[in-house]
């Protein structure tokens, strides 16, 4: 029996980028701002400041705390647990990107960050501005998605020159990760490049796809809006650069979870991809569907995986809802399979994934 654990842990650590998944860490967690002169045209308060969190390694002996969203008093997500400030172990970690959907926050996707954390990774997310729950969800922050892939390069070039954080970056070992609207993002900073007359010409040919549809986190930004605000002269300078190169030189590995928006590449971009991408989406997802989405980039991206769940829908991939949240917040929160269960597959499969990528 002794032997059978210590093989088993031997596997275990291969795919671990730093030998720990049979005794992980503990979470850490700090939050940093830096300023980006996009964010301000986004924001609802036209402030040019972007936030990030950033997930890592703590040393033993830090005390994690419970991580919620919501009224202290009455949250409405469990996100998981995190030691806010811990000191930092290790030298230089992988360093993993992480981008939120639609309407979501850093915070949101902490289940993954600190579940990563724990396997020895730094995970740096961001509030994308104007496209955040946190704030006003504005129809620049909407119509603007791509400017989300330099919310991920300022954030990491922010961490970098950070004297606490910086020095525990290992750029030779980069991933990217992104939920929803966020997988679009992790894929333009892989190297694709957007085409979104491509995205229009097919939501007027599939009105009723759900990525074509106004998203129940932002019901007022239909798609006459959208085409509204893309032609002001406020935000025309943004769309004429739509198209250009928001790559990170390094990024080794893409991690995409319901990834939306897939429709804004054409094949060739996908197919230019180099580096190897795994995709894991719910099968029942309406709102980003597979067949429209994941399973077109699984089939033209060279080196994709795609893992479907069956049974799950797009919002499975949200923190876990309190009871209350539970009541108010039921397509949020109410799941054909638990999303403890999801959640599980996706730490697993995304700790195998960098683990290999990376190491």
């Amino acid at each position: 029996m002794h032997a059978t654990r210590w093989i088993l842990a031997l596997l275990l650590a291969s795919l671990a980028p730093m030998a720990m998944a049979a005794a992980p860490f503990t979470a850490g967690e700090r939050h940093g701002v830096t300023t980006l002169e996009s964010a301000a045209i986004r924001d609802g308060a036209h402030r040019d400041v972007l936030r990030f969190t950033v997930w890592y390694p703590a040393t033993p002996g830090s005390e994690e705390t419970p991580l919620t969203i919501g009224p202290a008093d009455a949250p409405l997500f469990e996100v998981g647990r995190s030691a806010k400030d811990a000191p930092i172990a290790g030298a230089r970690l992988p360093t993993l990107l992480l981008s939120h959907g639609n309407g979501g926050t850093a915070r949101m996707m902490g289940w993954l960050g600190t579940a990563l954390a724990r396997a020895g990774y730094l995970v740096i997310a961001v509030d994308h501005p104007g496209n955040n729950g946190a704030d006003e969800m504005t129809l620049a922050g909407s119509v603007l998605t791509w400017l989300r892939a330099d919310d991920l390069k300022a954030a990491l070039a922010a961490v970098k020159a950070d004297p606490q954080l910086g020095p525990h970056i290992d750029a030779s070992r980069l991933g990217v990760i992104g939920y929803s609207a966020g997988g679009f993002t992790a894929l333009l900073n892989a190297g694709a490049r957007p085409d979104m007359t491509r995205l229009l010409a097919f939501c007027r040919a599939h009105p009723d796809d759900g990525v074509c549809r106004p998203q129940q986190e932002a019901g007022a930004h239909t798609m006459e809006a959208r085409l509204a605000a893309a032609a002001s002269p406020q935000l025309q300078p943004y769309v004429q650069h739509a198209q250009d190169d928001r790559s990170i030189p390094g990024v080794r590995a893409v991690f995409v979870l319901a990834p939306a928006i897939v429709q804004a590449f054409a094949p060739e971009q996908l197919k230019a991809l180099q580096q190897p991408v795994a995709i894991v989406l719910g099968a029942a997802d309406e709102v980003a569907p597979p067949a429209t989405n994941g399973d077109v980039a699984a089939a033209q991206i060279p080196k994709a995986t795609l893992h479907a769940l069956p049974g799950v829908g797009h919002y499975d991939f949200l923190s876990g809802c309190t009871p209350l949240a539970k009541e108010r917040l039921q397509a949020l929160c109410v799941t054909e399979v638990p999303k403890e269960q999801t959640h599980a597959v996706v730490v697993e499969d995304a700790v195998r994934f960098f683990g290999e990528a990376l190491r």
